[in-house]
């Protein structure tokens, strides 16, 4: 208990806590000028290129000038340094404690920077995760990336997790975004009807725009594809494209609606479950 002897004989003298308290405030002012100064460096470089690696980093740059600070002026106290290797050198057991502790943080912060170097999504981009969260990627922080869901609500994932899950990214290395829908119609439809009826009503959207091109170079709506046989259905999918700023969740609700309404308008059956249900007279 050497070290808690150390601290209290350091307290004794009143002009002493009073330059404690000086010094406290004065490291608080430094470690806020500081911060605020990385962060006004790290917003003009923003404003030439954004990413998600300039997210990290600022964070990263941070936190390491913080917790320097934070050690040259707890060194700086008298009594300190008899402190310090009274906690560190003492014994091993509080450091395989702390080791042990901090696994999830470490695990974290070489998750965010395997992300910020790799870059599978950018600030500002959708991305729908294998869980099925989906949104824009508004921020990266040592620990978690943030992702604005529909309504503005904000899902919050450990870096470690959304760096080991398949995810879908809407706008990978385009300026715009894109959705694939998919549509279900009757087994009996004539699919030339079908797809020119889906593609009419995705092009009258004035969400939608030609974010594709045609053999020949020129930009055009994305075609409209037959996926699949359902148990009762047939698939049909159609990527649409959309301008950055136009939230997804209407883009969708506008095709879908659309859509619906050109099918029925057109008199193609739009499938559901049902049972059929046989009874039989037995006499």
């Amino acid at each position: 208990m050497r070290w808690l002897t150390n601290l209290i004989n350091g307290l004794e003298a009143p002009w002493n806590v009073f330059s404690w308290i000086g010094v406290a405030i004065v490291a608080g002012a430094l470690i806020f000028g500081s911060c605020k100064l990385i962060r006004f460096v790290f917003k003009q470089i923003g404003k030439k290129k954004k990413g998600v690696h300039l997210a990290f980093f600022e964070n990263v740059a941070v936190s390491a000038v913080v917790i320097a600070l934070v050690i040259v002026i707890i060194s700086s106290f008298s009594g300190a340094g008899a402190v310090w290797q009274s906690l560190l050198g003492g014994t091993a057991i509080i450091s395989a404690v702390l080791a042990f502790a901090a696994q999830d943080v470490i695990k974290d912060i070489l998750a965010g920077l395997m992300v910020s170097l790799h870059r599978p999504f950018d600030i500002g981009d959708r991305i729908v995760l294998e869980d099925g969260t989906a949104g824009i990627v508004e921020n990266i922080t040592l620990r978690h990336v943030v992702i604005r869901t529909i309504h503005s609500f904000r899902a919050v994932i450990p870096n470690s997790k959304i760096n080991s899950m398949r995810l879908s990214n809407y706008s990978y290395q385009r300026t715009d975004r894109a959705v694939e829908l998919r549509f279900s119609v009757g087994y009996g439809s004539d699919m030339d009807k079908v797809k020119k009826t889906i593609f009419r009503a995705v092009e009258e959207s004035h969400f939608s725009y030609p974010g594709c091109k045609d053999p020949q170079g020129n930009w055009c709506y994305a075609p409209v594809l037959f996926r699949e046989f359902a148990e009762s259905a047939l698939i049909m999918s159609v990527a649409v494209y959309y301008k950055r700023g136009n939230p997804t969740e209407l883009v969708v609700d506008d095709i879908n609606t659309r859509v619906r309404e050109a099918l029925i308008a057109a008199g193609i059956e739009i499938p559901y479950n049902y049972v059929n249900v046989v009874a039989k007279n037995e006499k």
